[in-house]
């Protein structure tokens, strides 16, 4: 891409508050873009839009490969839309750490969704964010906000750290877990079940119909165990079947009183505003970690001072402290 003149940053802003889909699909690359003239274009747009976020009702989606994930999200999403509701799904794809390509699928799999007028997919890479989170991903929710989407999902890889990341960005995180996996309580990492204000055991039909009671009584057992996110809110649990539609409407109904309490006790605002802390910081240390790189005097020293760790003459602090101290004098 190339500058964009504050008279067509002015332009995209208003389609994109208008909800054109393609204007708002543009401003969403424009603020994935990691070049400078871009980045600098997508931070004014963004700061004009801002006034209109933050009134979507923001729900985090994870699960280990094989949950269905993408079966739910299409089930769940249409039900949604069918309510008159609008629905912008951002899907994170994991991105291949050798080539950093990515196979953007997710409308191949929610392809009843892709085609809903009242919903708004965008797959997007993870690149190398820790824990397989876009690093834009907040910004994208922000620019779907800011064009009338009503309800955000933002569904992980399902792998690693993604499910604190998402988490972090979320007013609500699901949890989906499968049933018949064997030990279904070893399947997941006890940090990731004290994330979750909703766990939906799926498949929960035909020959899995057993297993997945089996599974719900297993897991209600676990969360009844765990100190509750807020209390007086222990996390709730349910089984849902997205093929024959068994439980999703339960789902909905679920996340949206589960929502309204957060927002009567305080509590989505005070999440609201610890979250926004924890960007600006992670962006502090990011846009520090850059700077550190761009400097050819402090990548050169950086290099030494990497070199020097590395054959066991200086200790990884020690070389942080002297290459932040170069930083600070060049």
């Amino acid at each position: 891409m190339t500058r964009l003149p504050t008279k067509d940053i002015d332009r995209l802003a208003g389609l994109v508050a208008g909800g054109d889909r393609k204007a708002l699909a543009h401003a969403i690359t424009l603020a994935e873009s990691t070049l400078g003239p871009d980045r600098d274009a997508a931070e004014k747009l963004l700061t004009k839009l801002l006034p209109r976020t933050g009134q979507a009702l923001r729900i985090g989606i994870s699960g280990a490969p094989g949950a269905g994930k993408s079966t739910f999200i299409e089930a769940l999403g249409t039900y949604i839309t069918k309510t008159g509701k609008t629905l912008a799904v951002l899907a994170v794809d994991p991105s291949s750490q050798r080539s950093g390509g990515s196979i953007l699928g997710d409308k191949t799999r929610m392809s009843l969704l892709a085609r809903d007028p009242q919903a708004f997919i965008r797959p997007t890479p993870s690149g190398t964010t820790a824990g397989g989170v876009a690093r834009r991903t907040r910004e994208s929710m922000l620019l779907t906000e800011a064009a009338g989407y009503e309800v955000v999902f933002v569904e992980t890889v399902g792998v690693g750290q993604s499910e604190t990341a998402v988490a972090g960005m979320v007013d609500l995180f699901v949890l989906l877990v499968a049933p018949g996996s064997g030990d279904d309580l070893q399947g997941i990492k006890r940090g990731t079940m004290e994330l979750a204000d909703l766990v939906l055991v799926t498949k929960a039909d035909g020959d899995l119909s057993e297993a997945a009671n089996r599974a719900f009584g297993d897991y209600r057992g676990a969360l009844s165990l765990m100190r509750p996110k807020y209390l007086g809110m222990p996390p709730e649990i349910a089984r849902v079947s997205a093929l024959s539609g068994t439980g999703i409407a339960e789902s909905w109904s679920i996340i949206q009183t589960l929502w309204q309490k957060l927002k009567s006790a305080g509590h989505l605002e005070e999440l609201r505003k610890m979250q926004v802390r924890s960007w600006f910081w992670s962006e502090v240390q990011t846009t520090l970690v850059e700077a550190l790189g761009t400097d050819p005097a402090v990548a050169a020293e950086a290099g030494e001072l990497e070199k020097a760790v590395l054959a066991g003459r200086l200790l990884p602090e020690a070389a942080a402290g002297t290459l932040i101290r170069a930083f600070r004098k060049a």
